[in-house]
C-alpha cells in the first residue's frame, strides 16, 4: 500500500527490500538463485583447489631446479678441479723426442672416463703440434701430430686412430694450421704461466669451451712447449642436456651474456660463418630473449626463481651460479645455469582438476535446476491466474496503441513548453511533423490556462496563413489526458543560422532572394494584424519541395503577437509566470530564459526590447538582423558578449558600416536597405514588406552574380545538409516510435480526409 491506502502494483514504486523479496519469491528467481547458489559453490571450490595444485606444483618445480643446479656445480668444479692433474702429465709428455705412439697412448688415456676434457694438445716451438680430438664422422677417440713443411706454409698432419688396438696411422693432410699463431700459445707465451683463457669457439667443431694454457721451460730458461685443456662446455654437466622436466630448456651462460651452452637449440649458421661467441638474440628463441629482458643484469650469488611472459604463455625461470675454481685460480666462475619452464607443464595437473571440477559442478548444477523447477512450477500454477490476466491486459493496451493515424518516429527538438516530432500518418503513407506541449508546463495550475492559450493562438495563426512560405499546418486538437498538439509539414533542409555556420556567409543575390520570401510570409502576416516577433536564422528555414529548391518557410509563430493586444497582456504572463524559469540550449549554443523579454537579444528591435507598442515594422529590423548574419557571418553587434550588452546596443549604438564586413559583391541598393530596416525610430525603416519586397526587387543583379535556378539547384546538390527532414535547428534524437491520432480537431487547415472530425475523429495515444 502507498501512503494514500491504495494497494502498490508497480514494482518500480516498492521500497527496495520489496522489490528484492518479490524477485526472489518469483519462479524466475527460485530458477536463478539456487543455479547461481550452486555454481557460486563450484567456482570457489574450483579456485582453491587450483591455488593449492598451482603451490604444490611450483613448489615441486622448485626443488627440482634447485637439485639441478647443486648437480650442475658439483659437475663443473670436479671437471675443472682435472686442469692440475692433466697439465702435470702434459709437462712429462712436453719432449719431442718423444716416440709418438707413446704419447698417442699417454694422451688417449688422459681423456678416456674423464667428463668435460674436449681435447689435449702439446705445442713446440718448431710449430710441431700433438693433440686429441674427436673424429666428427665416426666419434672415435684420435690422436694427430702435426709438422711443419720446410716451406713454412703448409704443415702435414698425421691422424692416428686406436680402433684395433695400438695408434695405427690412418690419414694424413695438408693444412695451414700453426699453433704457435692461436691465441692459447700466444698468451701462454706472455704471461709465463697458467692462465685459464675466456670462453672461445673451438676451430673445429665450433663449440663453446674453456681453455687453460701453461708454458713449460727448459733448464737454461727458454720456451719448451705450451700445453693445453680443452673444456667442452657441454660436457661438463650431463644434466644440461636432460632437463627436468618434459618441455623445460636449460641454458649455460656466461655474465656478460655469451651463451656457453643451449643443447635443446640447434647450432646457429651465424656460429659456423663468423666463428664467434653466440649469444642470446642469435639463437632467435622468443622466450630465451624475455629471459633475459627480464633479468637483467647477472650478480646473483644463489639460486634465484622469477617468471616472465613470452609469445608462447608464462615461464618459471631458476638462474644459479655455476660453483667450481680454476686451478691456480681462487676466482670462482662467472658462469650461470638458467632452466625455462612453460606454465603450461607446470599446470597440467591443475588443468586436470579444474575438468574434473567442471564435471561436478555440471552434475551439482542439474540437480539445482531440478530442486528450482519442482519449487518455480508450484509458483507457477498459483500466480497462472493473475498472468493470464496481465497478459490480457497488455495485449488490448497494444492494440489501443495500433489505432490510429499517426505514428511518432523521431523527436526533433525541445523548446520552452513543447515538443517537436517527426511523425508518419498509416494510411496515407505521409510524414509530418508535430508539435507537443510536455506534460510537465501543464502541471502549475496557474500557467497551465496560458499555456494552453499560446499553443491555440499559433495553432490558430498557421491555420490562417496561406502564404506558401509559412509552414503548412495539417491539423490541431488535444488528447484524452491533455496533451495539446498541432500536426506541420515536415521540411527538408536546413535553417539559415546552420546554413551561414556550415558554409560561410552567403552571396548577396541569394540573400535578396531569401529576404523576398521571408516578406511574403510577413507581409500576410502583417496584414491579418499579426506580429512574429521572433525573427532569426533559427526561425527561417530553407528546404526542397518537389523539384523546387531554396524555397524559405517561417517557423515558430510560437510568441505571435497580435498589433491592438497591449504589450502586458496574455503573451508577457505566459513568458513571466514560471516560478523558475527554464533555461533552453539554443542552436547557436547560447542560454536563453523563460520569463525574460520576448524573443531574441541578437536580433530584438529597439521598441520591443523597452516592452513599448510594436508593429509590422518591428519584425523588419529583425529580418535586417537576419541579412546581416547571412552576408557577413556575424550578428549585427557581435562583439556584445551578454546579452545585456546586446539589447543596449541596439537600443543606443549607431549601426556599424556593412560593406567591410562583406568579402563579395554587395549591390548599394541592398545596403542602403539594410541600414534603413535597422533604423533605431521605426518611423525611418520602411513602412511595410510588401514596401521591401518592391525595393528588394528594384535592385540591379549583373549575370555573373545572378542566383539563378540552376546555380541554386547545384549548391543543392553539391552541399546536400546534414540534417535534412528537420523542423527546427535542434539536434534530432532519436526516440522509441508513439501513436499520435488528432482528436477533437479545431479548424486544420489542408486536413487530409482521413482525419475529418466528429465521431471518427481519432485520438493522441501514449
Amino acid at each position: 500500500m502507498d501512503k494514500a491506502g491504495e494497494p502498490r502494483n508497480s514494482l518500480a514504486d516498492a521500497p527496495p527490500a520489496e522489490r528484492i523479496g518479490r524477485v526472489l519469491a518469483s519462479p524466475t528467481g527460485v530458477l536463478i538463485i539456487l543455479p547461481i547458489l550452486v555454481i557460486g559453490a563450484g567456482v570457489v571450490v574450483m579456485m582453491l583447489g587450483r591455488r593449492a595444485t598451482v603451490d604444490a606444483s611450483q613448489g615441486m618445480a622448485r626443488r627440482q631446479l634447485a637439485a639441478q643446479a647443486t648437480d650442475v656445480q658439483r659437475d663443473v668444479a670436479f671437471a675443472l678441479d682435472q686442469a692440475d692433474t692433466l697439465l702435470d702429465s702434459l709437462r712429462v709428455l712436453a719432449d719431442p723426442a718423444l716416440p709418438m705412439n707413446d704419447v698417442a697412448i699417454r694422451m688417449r688415456d688422459m681423456i678416456t672416463g674423464r667428463p668435460g676434457i674436449a681435447n689435449v694438445s702439446i705445442a713446440f716451438p718448431s710449430g710441431v703440434l700433438r693433440g686429441s680430438f674427436l673424429d666428427e664422422a665416426s666419434h672415435e677417440l684420435r690422436v694427430q701430430e702435426s709438422i711443419p713443411n720446410p716451406d713454412g706454409i703448409w704443415t702435414k698432419r698425421q691422424n692416428y686412430s686406436f680402433a684395433s688396438g695400438p695408434p695405427n696411422p690412418v690419414d694424413s693432410t695438408l693444412t695451414k694450421y700453426d699453433p704457435r699463431t692461436r691465441p692459447h700459445y700466444i698468451a701462454a707465451e706472455k704471461e709465463k704461466s697458467r692462465l685459464w683463457l675466456p670462453p672461445r669457439t673451438f676451430f673445429t667443431s665450433k663449440k663453446t669451451g674453456l681453455t687453460v694454457t701453461e708454458p713449460v721451460y727448459n733448464a737454461d730458461g727458454s720456451l719448451r712447449a705450451v700445453t693445453t685443456v680443452d673444456f667442452d662446455v657441454i660436457e661438463l654437466s650431463a644434466y644440461i642436456s636432460r632437463p627436468p622436466f618434459e618441455g623445460a630448456r636449460t641454458v649455460m651462460f656466461a655474465g656478460d651474456g655469451t651463451i656457453l651452452a643451449f643443447p635443446s637449440a640447434g647450432m646457429p649458421e651465424i656460429a659456423v660463418k663468423e666463428n664467434r661467441l653466440l649469444r642470446h638474440e642469435d639463437y632467435k628463441d622468443s622466450a630465451l630473449s624475455a629471459m633475459f629482458a627480464t633479468l637483467g643484469t647477472v650478480s646473483a650469488k644463489e639460486l634465484r626463481f622469477f617468471t616472465f611472459y613470452a609469445a608462447d604463455g608464462e615461464y618459471l625461470a631458476s638462474v644459479a651460479p655455476v660453483g667450481g675454481k680454476r686451478a691456480g685460480i681462487a676466482a670462482p666462475l662467472d658462469w650461470y645455469l638458467a632452466t625455462l619452464v612453460p606454465d603450461r607443464v607446470l599446470l597440467g595437473p591443475t588443468r586436470k582438476l579444474e575438468k574434473q571440477s567442471i564435471v561436478a559442478s555440471a552434475g551439482a548444477l542439474a540437480i539445482a535446476l531440478g530442486v528450482a523447477l519442482m519449487f518455480a512450477w508450484n509458483l507457477v500454477r498459483m500466480r497462472k491466474a493473475v498472468t493470464t490476466a496481465r497478459e490480457a491486459a497488455r495485449s488490448a493496451e497494444a492494440r489501443m496503441k495500433e489505432l490510429g493515424s499517426y505514428r511518432l518516429v523521431a523527436k526533433l527538438g525541445v523548446g520552452g513548453m513543447g515538443e517537436v516530432w517527426r511523425a508518419e500518418h498509416r494510411l496515407l503513407a505521409r510524414e509530418a511533423a508535430i508539435k507537443l506541449v510536455r506534460p510537465e508546463t501543464l502541471r502549475d495550475p496557474r500557467i497551465a490556462p496560458k499555456v494552453r492559450e499560446r499553443f491555440r493562438r499559433e495553432a490558430q495563426t498557421l491555420a490562417s496563413m496561406r502564404s506558401q512560405h509559412t509552414i503548412a499546418l495539417y491539423d490541431y486538437g488535444n488528447t484524452d489526458d491533455g496533451t495539446f498538439f498541432y500536426v506541420m509539414e515536415l521540411l527538408d533542409g536546413v535553417d539559415l543560422d546552420n546554413i551561414v555556420r556550415q558554409h560561410g556567409a552567403q552571396p548577396s543575390a541569394r540573400v535578396i532572394r531569401l529576404l523576398i520570401q521571408a516578406c511574403q510570409s510577413l507581409a500576410e502576416a502583417h496584414e491579418a494584424g499579426l506580429l512574429h516577433r521572433d525573427i532569426k536564422p533559427a526561425n527561417l528555414f530553407v528546404c526542397r519541395i518537389a523539384d523546387e529548391v531554396d524555397v524559405l518557410k517561417v517557423l515558430d509563430f510560437g510568441i505571435v503577437h497580435t498589433m491592438n493586444d497591449p504589450i502586458d497582456t496574455i503573451d508577457k504572463a505566459v513568458e513571466t509566470v514560471s516560478l523558475e524559469p527554464e533555461r533552453v540550449i539554443t542552436p547557436s549554443g547560447r542560454l536563453t530564459q523563460v520569463g525574460a523579454v520576448v524573443g531574441t537579444p541578437g536580433y530584438l528591435p529597439p521598441e520591443q526590447a523597452f516592452g513599448m507598442k510594436i508593429d509590422g515594422r518591428s519584425d523588419l529590423y529583425a529580418l535586417a538582423c537576419v541579412a546581416w548574419w547571412l552576408l557577413t557571418a556575424s550578428e549585427v553587434y557581435s562583439r556584445a558578449i551578454e546579452e545585456a550588452e546586446t539589447l543596449r546596443a541596439h537600443i543606443s549604438e549607431p549601426v556599424p558600416p556593412l560593406r567591410p564586413k562583406v568579402s563579395g559583391w554587395l549591390p548599394a541598393g541592398l545596403e542602403a536597405l539594410i541600414i534603413s530596416m535597422l533604423a533605431k525610430d521605426p518611423e525611418d525603416r520602411p513602412a511595410s514588406a510588401r514596401d521591401v519586397i518592391e525595393r528588394l526587387r528594384a535592385i540591379e543583379i549583373p549575370p555573373e552574380h545572378a542566383w539563378s535556378d540552376e546555380r541554386a539547384a547545384s549548391w543543392w546538390k553539391n552541399y546536400k545538409p546534414n540534417n535534412v527532414a528537420t523542423l527546427t535547428s535542434d539536434a534530432a534524437t532519436s526516440v522509441a516510435p508513439r501513436t499520435i491520432v488528432p482528436a477533437r480537431s479545431e479548424g486544420p487547415r489542408n486536413e487530409p480526409p482521413s482525419m475529418a472530425s466528429g465521431a471518427d475523429a481519432p485520438t493522441l495515444q501514449g
